[in-house]
């Protein structure tokens, strides 16, 4: 057995070209259920500290398929390429509908992005979609591609009258990932985090999640994305103070707020992108989907940071610098903003109808 000459080292993600992103959009669904409608039901409205105000929730013809087409086609809109130039469809879900069958498939064909493409679905929990991207920033970064799509989206499920189910939402984002000099916003680097924590699971033919209560905060959610960022900062030589903003997994309201003073961000930092509250926690789209409320805001210049979170456990970090082309191009479609006050509220019966929680049969 020949023995290598050197031992992996911890270092950053860097492609061999500059990439970027050069398209994104959101999608949000219209219906909520607000958090105090499930304690009704559950406690009697006697719960106390609701986690967020209200939660975004699939109508009957929405699924992760049909929601990733709508964010893919505001970030081609966005970039303004032809579909057929994507070499990579990608979409990381925990809630793909189809068991064997894949939704990316589905997604590059609705788009116009088939048959020359490569297409594949992505699992990491919460941290899917970033999962995705990373891979995209290779994919045009090493030159095996000139654009990549990764979609981070979710039609997450709580189990009736877990505390999941105030937060488990619906919605997501999509990025086309292409060459640094046509981006919106560079990415200058990235840095991944995982270990095996067991905070988050869910065994095949189980319809909900389960959780490890406390434990899915610390050594879960905390460790990883301070870890990944921190190393990411150290490296490029930043602090909170050179990030315009900052951009974190939100699975309530609470941890990333604290997080984010853990790493010297500031409340006002991290305000755009800060969604848990009136959407609920998209799971793979979370993160993403807040960097896109985020660049709907920034302006030429600004530094982001951004990280993910995925249970099992894991956290994606990303330091990226926007540019001159995102106040040309991000009017061209729907803000994340204007899905979020696109909203009809919904009753507890409706919210089962609509996520089937009812079994006849």
């Amino acid at each position: 057995m020949t023995i290598p000459d050197h031992q992996p080292s911890q270092t950053l993600l860097k492609p061999t070209k500059p990439v970027g992103i050069v398209g994104y959009g959101a999608y949000v669904p219209r219906y909520r259920l607000p958090a105090k409608e499930v304690a009704r039901v559950w406690t009697g409205g006697r719960a106390g500290g609701l986690p967020i105000e209200e939660k975004a929730v699939p109508g009957l013809d929405e699924d992760v398929v049909t929601m990733s087409i709508e964010a893919a086609r505001n970030a081609m809109k966005r970039a303004g390429i032809d579909p057929a130039e994507l070499r990579a469809v990608w979409v990381g879900s925990e809630s793909h509908p189809y068991a064997v069958k894949p939704t990316s498939t589905i997604v590059a064909e609705a788009i116009g992005a088939v048959p020359n493409t490569q297409a594949a679905d992505w699992e990491f929990a919460c941290k899917a979609g970033t999962e995705a991207l990373v891979a995209a920033i290779g994919l045009v970064g090493s030159n095996m591609a000139h654009y990549a799509m990764a979609i981070g989206m979710d039609t997450a499920q709580g189990k009736p009258g877990d505390a999941l189910e105030y937060t488990a939402a619906a919605g997501g984002a999509a990025y086309i990932v292409g060459p640094a000099e046509e981006s919106l916003a560079v990415i200058e680097a990235s840095y991944s985090y995982v270990t095996d924590t067991p905070d988050f699971w869910r065994r095949e033919g189980q319809k909900y999640p389960e959780h490890g209560q406390r434990f899915t905060g610390e050594p879960a959610y905390f460790k990883h994305i301070t870890e990944a960022a921190k190393f990411l900062m150290e490296s490029n030589g930043t602090t909170a103070k050179d990030y315009k903003w900052g951009v974190f997994h939100q699975p309530n309201t609470k941890f990333p707020q604290r997080v984010a003073g853990i790493l010297g961000f500031s409340p006002e930092q991290i305000a755009p992108g800060l969604l848990v509250p009136v959407i609920g926690n998209t799971y793979a789209g979370s993160s993403l989907i807040g960097l896109t409320a985020t660049l709907d805001v920034a302006e030429p210049g600004d530094r982001i940071l951004l990280v993910s979170f995925g249970s099992g456990a894991g956290s994606d970090a990303f330091d990226i610098r926007v540019t001159e082309k995102l106040l040309e191009r991000r009017e061209l479609t729907v803000k994340t903003q204007d899905y979020i006050a696109r909203r009809t509220e919904i009753d507890y019966a409706t919210y089962v109808r609509y996520r089937g929680k009812i079994a006849m049969r």
